[in-house]
């Protein structure tokens, strides 16, 4: 269990589903009924649902359309937003102050894009003492293949192996896929 003490609760943590993220991914639309699932979940068993939107003034300049998380998404204006501009989604913003607000130990992760952003607010999470739940099948990358990067599929495949077998002392980290992630 954690290594946050007096910290049981979950959260949802979704990042940088965002129009420009999002464009040209693997199975997006799959990824993206995907979190829909989990935050009608999440939902329903009262568990914090945090969105994380990614900026950077080349690439993704924050306030543009590109920018803006896709309409698609059930978000509840109630719901954090935490507003980010390095791959750890903890690096430099209100993330770890939202989760202590809630009382969470345990964050369940979903997201874009899974060999930047993903990777990295996983293992920033593991080491504040967070358990870390990888969604397996909610989390998205694009193909990089032509800068030397593996296609996709076999990114967002061996994140998920390495992932289910990290170890940390007092903390757990799996990879689940959405029908098998429980809230509450």
């Amino acid at each position: 269990m954690t290594t946050l003490l007096h910290r049981p609760a979950t959260a949802l943590v979704i990042i940088d589903v965002q129009n420009d993220v999002m464009v040209g991914v693997h199975d997006r639309q799959r990824v993206i009924d995907n979190i829909v699932t989990l935050v009608s979940r999440a939902r329903y068993t009262s568990t914090p649902v945090i969105w994380v939107q990614h900026s950077s003034q080349k690439e993704l300049p924050f306030g543009t359309d590109g920018w803006k998380l896709l309409d698609e998404l059930p978000m509840d204006p109630r719901d954090p937003l935490v507003h980010k501009k390095h791959g750890d989604a903890f690096e430099d913003t209100g993330l770890e102050t939202e989760l202590a607000a809630s009382g969470v130990g345990h964050v369940v992760i979903a997201g874009a894009h899974t060999d930047f952003c993903i990777r990295s607010t996983l293992h920033g999470a593991l080491v504040r003492g967070y358990d870390v739940t990888l969604v397996s099948d909610a989390h998205t990358a694009e193909d990089l293949s032509d800068w030397g990067a593996p296609p996709p599929a076999q990114v967002i495949a061996h994140t998920n192996m390495y992932w289910d077998n990290q170890t940390a002392p007092g903390r757990t980290a799996v990879a689940v896929v959405t029908e098998k992630v429980t809230f509450g």
